[in-house]
């Protein structure tokens, strides 16, 4: 990227992003603005994909809404995003989850969750049974 650009554009991009990555369950907090009012509207789903970098980065969340795969295109470092919550984390297998596109049901959800190992089991050594 032009440095010039990058120097524009820097004060423009948000810090205080969570870190998540694709195949993570994420609820979107975005700013809804009705006439005069405005709103907090929750989009929740998993991100299916990661792409651009510093000001034009964007994000796709899918979820199923009442049967219909919806997808949304977040940039994200909009305004109108208040917040970004993650649900739960994944280990993908891939960089983008297009894949999930073609499954319906429970299965349009299924991505291999992470593990985590407790310190405490790690830690005792296993006993021999008499």
């Amino acid at each position: 990227m032009n440095p010039i650009i990058k120097e524009i554009t820097s004060a423009q991009v948000k810090k205080d992003t969570p870190a998540f990555r694709v195949g993570d369950g994420v609820k979107v907090h975005t700013k809804v603005r009705e006439g005069d009012k405005e709103r907090i509207q929750i989009f929740a789903g998993i991100v299916i994909a990661l792409k651009g970098h510093g000001i034009h980065e964007t994000f796709t969340v899918r979820r199923i809404s009442y049967g219909e795969g919806v997808e949304r295109v977040f940039p994200v470092n909009s305004p109108m995003i208040e917040k970004i919550e993650i649900e739960r984390e994944s280990e993908p297998m891939k960089a983008r989850l297009y894949y999930l596109r073609k499954r319906t049901g429970k299965a349009a959800m299924a991505i291999k969750g992470k593990r985590f190992e407790h310190k405490a089991a790690a830690a005792a050594p296993a006993t021999p049974a008499s």
